[in-house]
């Protein structure tokens, strides 16, 4: 158990820098270097210089700047607003009306970024400025966003599906099959929330518009065409082989340019002010990055995630038990490391309880993938937390109690798919039957 006081010390130690304002990446490094320099018999120096290096140096992070610059290019045209415009007559009379922008533009967005970071940077940028000068409550907002980024992950393609498959050697097809019911599970989930909320709050709503025809609503669903253009393209050049998920960025980029130009939006100061302002994003979002892989490094040396996993192991408990205990300890490694590292560090230990507790390693991939969506949105180190307080000047623990309520719906999704695994593993299922 020395271990594990090696992990709660560093643990302390990141509340204490967090709370008294130093910046997100320096803690975490400040962290990782404490754990090195007087646990570890390594040199910190050189594992820092790794870190930001192999980090930063990665071509799966090269889709992260160009789809916030997509963000951008939406928010500093008129593409963003001709969206929410031809949305509002469709959700004029749903509770909570054009709030639900934030968990549909998530989902839709998620399922060409694979990125959690991404999913809440481009989404927020474009629907944030909109809901405000709407007069929509912004601490609902801001839940809604931290939470529906974490889609990014559970909608195919999903970077952390893809390493989940690799540890545990399955099926990557599979497991992105799997993903589609309960995302959807997920997004009905949050929808409703916004909807109850909506309805016990009416006073922080804005009024509804007076009715409009069919016809009219119709009309006014022209101003989606070119936002619906973009993403069909985007869907259509991964989905017929044309592009991985991180070349498609590049032609979200292009389209989202092309449609700018083509409606006479798109200008020098707002192309340049769009660059700077993805610049200072993305900068921003990979120190963090880096810091945080520099920690997870430190983590692998005390051996902190190994030792969890073992001592649940040798509890010997019941399948359901096991499944209740891991939940815990995920939540408990969530607080310090991200996602990948959680699964990358656990795996050759937790998947063979699995296995021997009887439970599909399809239906595990989405039980995890779900924990590490919880994990981005608990502090101390909840990914999607930074990337809004950066954005928004909100402190992150302000964005978390924000969160809460979608935290508890993201709950109660793991508890659907533990009750009922058929709704992970009957897509998968069926389509590969019929592909035999």
């Amino acid at each position: 158990m020395e271990t594990l006081g090696i992990g709660l010390f560093l643990l302390i130690i990141m509340l204490l820098f967090l709370s008294g304002g130093i910046w997100i990446a320096m803690t975490l490094a400040i962290c990782g270097w404490v754990g090195q320099a007087f646990f570890v018999n390594t040199e910190p120096g050189k594992n820092l210089f790794s870190a930001f290096w192999e980090t930063n140096a990665s071509w799966e992070l090269a889709a992260l700047p160009l789809f916030i610059w997509m963000g951008e290019i939406l928010f500093r045209t008129k593409l963003s607003e001709e969206m929410f415009e031809g949305l509002r007559p469709w959700l004029n009379r749903v509770p909570g009306r054009l709030m639900h922008t934030t968990v549909l533009g998530c989902g839709i967005f998620g399922s060409v970024s694979g990125s959690s970071a991404a999913t809440c940077a481009t989404i927020a940028k474009v629907a944030l400025p909109e809901l405000k000068k709407r007069g929509y409550d912004e601490k609902l907002a801001l839940g809604a966003l931290a939470t529906s980024g974490t889609l990014g992950i559970l909608i195919p393609p999903s970077i952390t599906m893809v390493v989940y498959a690799v540890a545990a050697d399955a099926s990557i097809i599979r497991i992105f099959l799997a993903g589609f019911i309960p995302s959807a599970i997920l997004m009905a989930l949050f929808m409703g929330y916004i909807a109850l909320w909506s309805i016990r709050n009416p006073s922080k709503v804005p009024a509804a518009d007076p009715p409009s025809s069919f016809l009219e609503k119709v009309r006014k669903s022209g101003n989606l065409i070119p936002c619906m253009l973009l993403i069909i393209f985007i869907v259509w050049v991964l989905v017929a082989g044309y592009a991985t998920a991180t070349e498609c960025a590049a032609y979200g980029v292009f389209g989202s340019l092309a449609i700018a130009a083509y409606s006479r939006s798109l200008t020098w100061k707002n192309f340049w002010e769009g660059l700077m302002g993805t610049t200072r994003t993305s900068c921003m979002i990979m120190i963090i990055l880096a810091g945080a892989a520099f920690l997870t490094k430190t983590m692998a040396f005390t051996g902190v995630p190994r030792e969890l996993a073992e001592w649940v192991n040798a509890m010997q408990l019941s399948p359901y038990a096991l499944i209740a205990c891991l939940v815990v300890v995920y939540l408990i490694l969530g607080t310090a490391l991200d996602g990948i590292s959680m699964i990358v560090l656990t795996a050759a230990v937790v998947l063979p309880m699995i296995q021997k507790a009887g439970f599909d390693l399809i239906w595990f991939g989405i039980f995890i993938v779900l924990l590490v969506e919880i994990a981005e949105v608990t502090p101390p180190v909840g990914f999607n937390l930074f990337v809004l307080q950066n954005m928004t000047g909100k402190d992150s623990n302000t964005i978390a109690l924000a969160a809460i309520p979608f935290f508890i719906c993201l709950v109660i999704c793991i508890v659907i798919v533990t009750v009922f695994p058929e709704v992970v593993t009957v897509l998968p299922d069926y389509v590969m039957g019929k592909a035999k």
